[in-house]
């Protein structure tokens, strides 16, 4: 008597409810972020901490505000901000390095592999990120599927959100069934307003874990070493000049 054959758990989703849920939490998110980046709006950084929004200033020095929230989808987690007054970079400058792959190289140095798997709008699009042995446990020998996407408001303000697909979902775009994909990752991205002259304000919020499988402890500690990776984006933003007025957005 032979064995039946092992069963594949592998499967793919149609392009259509890929877009549809894409659109759907990307449009959360930057409504999300967007609100973050709203109180104190168009002020110094620290000027702010009204009681009424929820945020709790942590940090305050040279020109950078730490602060933190209660999730709202999950009270026990916290969700990040950090707000930094640039002073010598423009817009277009920081857009250009406030991407997913990017923010994946200063999450974890041993980013092994990240490619764009596919666009499914000129400022939406689908990334793969893979982690190699060397990464924090939290990232190491696993496959993350993200979103990115880019709108730029009425006022000129640029907001790029880039969050983790779930699971099920990710798992529907690998041509076969792969172990090593982890879903729910993070949900975060960044606000960017121009000021006068060449600077700008630059938000940056990040929850790690949004879903709550993690330790809180664990979580609340790497999301606030999260939110610092501004520094070193700023560095690679200064190091990417722009030509003209015009910029990646």
């Amino acid at each position: 008597m032979t064995s039946p054959a092992p069963c594949s758990r592998s499967w793919s989703i149609s392009e259509d409810s890929l877009k549809r849920y894409v659109q759907f939490a990307s449009e959360s998110c930057i409504q999300e972020l967007l609100s973050a980046s709203d109180s104190n709006r168009d002020t110094r950084v620290g000027t702010g901490n009204n009681a009424n929004d929820g945020w709790k200033v942590l940090t305050l020095d040279n020109e950078v505000e730490i602060s933190k929230r209660r999730s709202e989808k999950t009270a026990s987690f916290h969700t990040f901000r950090s707000r930094w007054l640039l002073t010598s970079v423009s817009p277009q400058q920081f857009i250009t390095v406030a991407n997913a792959i990017d923010a994946a190289k200063q999450w974890d140095p041993d980013l092994v592999e990240a490619r764009y798997i596919k666009d499914l709008e000129d400022n939406l699009s689908i990334i793969r990120l893979k982690f190699g042995d060397n990464a924090k446990p939290l990232f190491r020998n696993r496959e993350f599927i993200v979103y990115e996407r880019r709108e730029t408001m009425e006022d000129g303000t640029l907001v790029v959100a880039v969050a983790s697909l779930p699971k099920e979902i990710a798992a529907g775009l690998q041509p076969k069934q792969n172990n090593a994909i982890r879903g729910l990752l993070l949900q975060s991205g960044w606000v960017v307003e121009k000021l006068e002259g060449d600077s700008c304000m630059v938000t940056y919020v990040v929850q790690l874990d949004p879903a709550g499988w993690m330790p809180r402890c664990f979580v609340n500690r790497l999301n606030n070493r999260l939110v610092m990776i501004i520094e070193n984006l700023k560095k690679l933003a200064q190091a990417c000049p722009i030509d003209g007025d015009g910029g990646e957005t």
